[in-house]
């Protein structure tokens, strides 16, 4: 049970911490409304650091079912029998991360009335809607993730739980420089996790979850992650 527990731990923080600053800058009345994409982009990085700091410590840390399928795919002792547990505990942590967040956040989801913002803390939604083009660009940014990550984790690599910040370091690149057409989902469980929550919880005003975009956020990044592990072994 501890990759799985793992997986969640890891998972729920990242979505906590990661959703957390998208709220506070998208909905009305907090300390950080309106202080923009950079703010949320190093909020995710740290995020993501943190999650990965913690997931360390029960399992190989991936929070990512687009990184999971991609190092089963490679190998490197770990296996396709890994997948369930691990994609489990990712999004059921990704999950609990989005409700909790919500009752953190509660107040002022209730003095919001833009049911697009209220979403957009949950799931990412595209800038233009274009189905070709918004998978590409998940495909592209999540390719540059896991590629990179892939040599960060490789057998060669000594710095431990310390992967950590170069991934995160990584992930604030990609927001910083490929999240304006989609709003870099760069991971299935980090999409559809908080976008199931977003529609079971009774958030008054919250609209649709817009289920029609939703498999995209799915699809390109696991794509995106298998195009990154055939590279990575083509280059071995």
């Amino acid at each position: 049970m501890h990759p799985f527990i793992g997986e969640f731990l890891g998972t729920a923080i990242l979505i906590i911490l990661g959703e957390g600053v998208v709220a506070n800058v998208v909905l009305n009345k907090t300390k950080g409304n309106g202080s923009g994409l950079i703010v949320i982009a190093f909020g995710w990085a740290i995020a993501v650091f943190a999650g990965i700091f913690i997931a360390s410590h029960f399992s190989k840390a991936h929070l990512n079912p687009a990184f999971t399928i991609a190092a089963a795919f490679v190998g490197n002792g770990f296996s396709w029998s890994d997948v369930p547990v691990y994609v489990g505990g990712q999004m059921l942590g990704a999950m609990t991360g989005a409700a909790v967040m919500w009752v953190a956040y509660k107040q002022h989801f209730l003095v919001t009335p833009d049911a697009e913002a209220k979403l957009a803390v949950f799931a990412t939604g595209p800038a233009i809607r274009s189905t070709p083009n918004n998978i590409m660009t998940e495909l592209i940014a999540t390719f540059v993730l896991v590629l990179c990550a892939l040599y960060i984790a490789a057998p060669a690599s000594t710095l431990g739980a310390l992967d950590a910040l170069p991934i995160a370091l990584v992930v604030l690149g990609i927001g910083l420089s490929l999240g304006g057409p989609t709003g870099y989902a760069i991971n299935p469980a980090r999409d559809l996790g908080p976008r199931i929550v977003h529609a079971m919880l009774p958030i008054p005003g919250k609209g649709s979850s817009d289920w029609g975009y939703a498999w995209i956020p799915v699809v390109g990044p696991i794509i995106g992650g298998l195009v990154a592990a055939v590279v990575y072994k083509l280059l071995l």
